[in-house]
């Protein structure tokens, strides 16, 4: 049988690009090579480009995103492996362009990964299905914002948070009025629109969601322990935090969190790699966002959760490959 070429697409527009290099090796790294012709592509502001078996840069053709080699033979991909955090990967870009060139991509299609990029459009699709989130409040850049009828509105603590980013960039914590624009010149910085929303108090939780060998499962439940105010970048990626998996709840609990996040991935059409955020307060999981590209470093939370699970990351990257595949 003839192997199949994939390109294990990593990088992005955004600061997220340094962790999805980290992600995209360790897929690079167990894609079965009995099976797979395994190649690197690199997705920058600046230039798309292959990666040689000499650590070469070639250029990636947009035409139709092959690469041309130095002896003269055109290399083209079966499957692209994206696994690009942010823009373009996350965000639907990329995906409509793949469409438009015919080129088969692991995970969910244009649409779904421009609904669950934006936090308020998610959220609000997802409680017509009864699934609940925090108080919120929208604004776009330019809108006049009245600190104290925000306060007034939300309470504090209260978070100020992008629309549209991912790992937690340009999110603050707001304790005090006077915090609050300061808050919101950090969000902008990231994104044009902004959610500013109530503080939840309760435990914070990532459910990882995949469908894998035809069946929508939880790979687990981990419980996020920040050792700052919230789980932030640096909580994330730098250590400040103790992630805990399974998480400690009750079995009550642990299914109604289940229940909940397969819910929203089958509401939202999802394939693929998913790790959605909630917050379990009184008992009631409300969903922060999803995450349809997470972090997949060795470090990550999904490769974590699998292991625990019982499958392997040869296993789970395999699996999406195939699907893809077969689509």
């Amino acid at each position: 049988m003839k192997k199949k070429n994939i390109a294990v697409v990593m990088g992005g527009y955004s600061d997220e690009y340094k962790v999805s290099l980290k992600s995209g090796q360790l897929i690079y790294d167990s894609l079965d090579r009995d099976l797979y012709n395994v190649y690197k592509v690199i997705i920058l502001k600046d230039e798309w480009y292959f990666l040689d078996d000499r650590g070469q840069k070639l250029p990636v053709n947009k035409a139709d995103f092959s690469v041309s080699l130095d002896s003269g033979f055109e290399v083209k991909f079966d499957v692209c492996f994206n696994i690009i955090h942010g823009r373009p990967g996350e965000n639907g870009e990329l995906q409509a362009y793949w469409d438009t060139i015919g080129q088969k991509y692991t995970g969910c299609g244009f649409y779904q990964s421009a609904l669950t990029f934006n936090k308020k459009d998610t959220l609000a699709v997802l409680s017509k299905y009864g699934i609940p989130s925090a108080k919120s409040i929208y604004i776009r850049k330019g809108d006049e914002v009245n600190a104290e009828t925000v306060v007034a509105e939300l309470g504090l603590p209260l978070f100020v948070k992008p629309n549209q980013s991912g790992s937690s960039l340009g999110i603050s914590k707001v304790k005090t009025s006077a915090e609050f624009q300061k808050a919101l010149e950090v969000a902008f910085a990231e994104d044009d629109e902004v959610l500013i929303e109530c503080s939840l108090d309760g435990m914070e939780v990532s459910v990882g969601v995949v469908d894998y060998q035809g069946q929508i499962i939880v790979l687990g439940i981990t419980e996020i322990v920040p050792h700052k105010e919230f789980f932030d970048y640096e909580a994330k990626y730098e250590g400040a935090s103790e992630e805990i998996t399974p998480a400690r709840i009750d079995e009550e609990t642990r299914l109604q969190v289940e229940d909940i996040a397969k819910k929203a991935y089958k509401s939202l059409g999802m394939s693929g790699f998913s790790r959605s955020e909630f917050i379990i307060m009184n008992g009631i999981p409300y969903m922060l966002e999803m995450n349809t590209n997470p972090g997949f470093s060795p470090a990550s939370i999904l490769p974590q959760q699998a292991k625990i699970y019982g499958i392997s990351i040869k296993d789970l990257c395999g699996n999406e490959v195939e699907k893809a595949l077969n689509k």
